[in-house]
């Protein structure tokens, strides 16, 4: 399992990194995704996880079989830093004339623009719960994990994260209810379908 193989990554085996990596990058990838919208950033976000878990080996002592909860940790954190970023300037991009993008020279462009349209959405809603419910709401609706595996990655203990999901899915129930008339579905259920795509980026890792 995992633990072992971080313990051959720790020792700087860069090719045990890589399997863990490829074990784990599509979860990443995708919970990224499913905080942004945006499948160009999820790549970026994912990128800038796995930097910062090399960079980080030597530090992890798996407490559990899997390390994916420590990872989607790190992502957390990562997202958290690029939103406050992202708040000091958000009303000057806001005035400045739309740029057209590249053309994306993908065969599924779009079901990419399809997936992000739909993700937006959702986080129209999820955007407004505190940013504490939308983090236990997407390791635990979107990404799956336990509450045991959810509060390792926040940090948590069990008896919060289940708490916060239990007033995030009350507080969702009530926006769905506000915006369509109909609570049946709530907008995390409906995002776990979205963004089940792969990235085959992989970061080249060196040791810090």
């Amino acid at each position: 399992m995992d633990a072992e193989l971080w313990t051959r990554a720790a020792n700087g085996d860069t090719e045990a990194f890589g399997v863990i990596f490829d074990r784990h990058a599509r979860a990443v990838y995708n919970h990224c995704f499913r905080r942004t919208a945006d499948w160009s950033e999820a790549e970026d976000i994912t990128s800038v996880v796995f930097l910062e878990a090399w960079r980080r080996h030597r530090e992890l002592s798996p407490e559990r079989d899997t390390v994916l909860p420590w990872l989607l940790g790190v992502a957390n954190n990562v997202l958290r830093n690029r939103y406050r970023a992202k708040r000091s300037y958000r009303d000057a991009l806001g005035r400045m004339p739309a740029m057209s993008a590249e053309p994306d020279p993908a065969d599924d462009i779009a079901g990419r623009i399809d997936d992000e349209r739909q993700m937006r959405r959702v986080l129209t809603a999820v955007n407004r719960l505190p940013l504490t419910d939308q983090e236990v709401l997407s390791l635990c609706v979107w990404a799956g994990l336990s509450y045991d595996d959810a509060a390792i990655a926040l940090g948590l203990p069990v008896g919060t994260v289940r708490s916060r999901l239990s007033r995030a899915r009350s507080r969702l129930r009530k926006l769905t209810a506000s915006f369509s008339g109909n609570a049946q579905e709530l907008p995390g259920d409906t995002a776990h379908r979205q963004g089940e795509r792969h990235t085959a980026l992989r970061p080249s890792v060196e040791d810090s």
